[in-house]
């Protein structure tokens, strides 16, 4: 606990002042784009595929052509968007299985693809957040984290029936609805004084509503992340945190809850 303690406070005291400040509109896409690099190795990782190989290499520069704002590629005639760019990355994968004489299949190019588009479309909604404003991308991180913080509390002291037993042994139906509970708490307060008719694409009441799906769809991408680590046999993603494991481990809720929060237009 002590070192989960510390890992969070210097992690908060560096993601912070990064997120607030946004210095000169970059420090939060190049953020999203590194924290997206660090999950594509962490993906790989877990498969057993190195990262500094060819597919490795295309999959992080996928996610990295998905994060990063429009307006960064210059380059790209006028009506061009990145996605044209990240197909650019799906056939190079696709052309490895001629150039390996098809030792390489389309079912192996197929990770590294959902991995770029996992992390990459995730991530690419955290920067677009920040962007839209600084109280859109809050509000997204203080659900998720009261929806967490709330699961655990709840499940600790009232927890009786598994959730899921065969993908996260631990979680709890309790639980769960502590999370959504505490998340829609938090949501009223900061709408309250940043109200949903003034800074959202809807109305306060609306806001709770959603904040209600955002909750359960933020404990659904945990449960994802806990599938594919069972799948693969391994405790954590990674672990660049100390205590707390890898970038999927702590953001694994946020690449669900803020493509979702955009799609439901939030932002």
């Amino acid at each position: 606990m002590r070192q989960r303690v510390i890992t969070a406070v210097v992690a908060l005291a560096l993601f912070l002042p990064v997120i607030y400040f946004d210095f000169g509109g970059v420090s939060v896409a190049l953020l999203g784009a590194a924290m997206a690099v660090v999950g594509v190795y962490e993906l790989f990782r877990m498969k057993g595929l190195a990262m500094l190989s060819f597919e490795g290499v295309l999959s992080a520069l996928g996610a990295v052509l998905l994060v990063l704002p429009e307006g960064w590629f210059l380059f790209l005639p006028e009506g061009t968007d990145r996605f044209m760019l990240f197909y650019l990355v799906v056939m190079l994968l696709l052309g490895i299985s001629v150039i390996s004489k098809n030792t390489y299949t389309i079912d192996e190019a197929a990770f590294p693809v959902i991995v770029s588009l996992y992390v990459g479309v995730g991530f690419q909604n955290f920067v677009s957040a920040r962007v839209e404003s600084l109280i859109i991308l809050c509000f997204g991180l203080f659900v998720v984290w009261a929806t967490d913080i709330g699961a655990y509390m709840f499940g600790r002291h009232y927890g009786q029936r598994k959730l899921w037993p065969d993908i996260s042994p631990n979680k709890t139906i309790e639980g769960a609805a502590g999370g959504i509970l505490s998340a829609v708490v938090v949501a009223f307060f900061y709408l309250l004084v940043f109200p949903g008719n003034d800074y959202f694409g809807h109305g306060t009441f609306v806001m709770l509503l959603l904040t209600i799906i955002f909750s359960v769809v933020g404990q659904f991408g945990d449960l994802v992340e806990s599938a594919i680590k069972r799948h693969y046999g391994v405790k954590d993603s990674g672990n660049i945190l100390p205590g707390h494991g890898g970038i999927l481990d702590r953001f694994d809720s946020l690449l669900f809850v803020f493509p979702i929060m955009h799609l439901l237009g939030v932002f």
